[in-house]
């Protein structure tokens, strides 16, 4: 959690913002982390962050375009030395907020960043930190769309779930169980893949958020939400087939959980979360081929994080690393086995 001087702080950047840009991890906690920030200030324009791992400085482009005047990232756990470099060039301040275990080892007299995890060890998600900047109660629900999508869940859970039980799980007991057994986890998943469309509809998609009061009105399809629930139905198609897929090789899997796919469209970390929710005793890796590179998901109940820094230390040119039990890589195609077998030493 921030502590109050750094709520105090965040807060300050704000108000002084008067033409923000926020950058934002491209899933649904990085979404709403943004949401909640711009709809209390109600100023700035959002760009969400589809690099990976980090956040390189072919985005500087996007702070000039929108001639913006302060820079806020959300939910990225790496960011180039070159961008921070190139903000400050302009004389903009930039307000980092993450929630990673990540080192930082970037530099620069215009950065400002909160991350809890190195002063209290805690690592509620992006969006929770925001909610703490905010303070809104109304904006409940925007929140609890991240934790849930990050597998946390936070402390008004069981208010939240008495106000909403129409679309909540009974008695659920973890935040994928609330995901994958609920229509209140449903409107996370469509939102999750209408991050995935053209950038057109993503700009619908934000500007939609913006006037959003209630999470059924997400559920209830009408004129301003059809594209989101037909870009639902669109990619679930493709997503069941590989899932089908990859459960019937992690039926077959001893402690590892190995799939691999190609195609238009990652879906890496959906299918990573849902094998690790439908199989908790197992590792699972997925493997997104793209030409010859592997952007990979990990996740598991023991630390993956310590075996994924391993393997990208022993590969030449991987990139990786995220939490205790959901990491994320990426290795050239001809280490994908290596990368791999690191996994199945460490745990089979």
């Amino acid at each position: 959690m921030l502590n109050e001087k750094q709520i105090l702080e965040i807060r300050e950047h704000l108000e002084n913002a008067q033409n923000p840009v926020f950058f934002f991890d491209n899933d649904v906690d990085g979404l709403m982390s943004f949401i909640l920030l711009r709809r209390f200030i109600d100023r700035g324009k959002g760009v969400a962050i589809k690099s990976f791992p980090e956040l390189d400085v072919s985005y500087v482009k996007k702070v000039d375009e929108l001639n913006s005047d302060y820079v806020f990232i959300l939910d990225k756990p790496v960011v180039s030395q070159e961008f921070i470099d190139e903000v400050g060039k302009r004389n903009l301040q930039i307000v980092w907020i993450d929630h990673h275990d990540v080192e930082q080892t970037v530099k620069g007299e215009n950065l400002n960043y909160y991350n809890p995890f190195f002063t209290k060890k805690s690592n509620e998600p992006t969006s929770y930190l925001a909610y703490q900047v905010v303070n809104n109660k109304a904006d409940r629900w925007l929140v609890m769309a991240g934790c849930i999508s990050d597998n946390f869940l936070p402390d008004f859970v069981e208010e939240f779930a008495k106000e909403n039980a129409e679309i909540w799980k009974k008695n659920a007991k973890s935040a994928f169980e609330v995901l994958y057994e609920s229509d209140f986890g449903k409107l996370i998943i469509a939102l999750d893949f209408a991050l995935k469309d053209r950038t057109s509809s993503v700009i619908n998609l934000i500007n939609y958020l913006f006037e959003v009061k209630y999470p059924s009105d997400l559920l209830v399809e009408n004129s301003r939400n059809n594209y989101i629930l037909r870009r639902y139905n669109q990619i679930n198609e493709v997503y069941q087939r590989l899932l089908d897929k990859a459960k019937k090789i992690a039926r077959n899997s001893k402690k590892v959980i190995f799939f691999q796919y190609g195609g238009a469209m990652s879906l890496s970390a959906d299918l990573a979360n849902e094998l690790y929710y439908r199989f908790p005793g197992k590792i699972t890796i997925v493997a997104f081929i793209k030409g010859d590179v592997a952007n990979i998901s990990i996740r598991g109940n023991a630390d993956v994080r310590k075996t994924t820094l391993k393997a990208v230390e022993k590969i030449e040119n991987a990139t990786g690393g995220g939490h205790k039990n959901a990491t994320g890589a990426k290795v050239s195609l001809d280490d994908l086995e290596k990368f791999v077998g690191f996994f199945r030493k460490e745990f089979e």
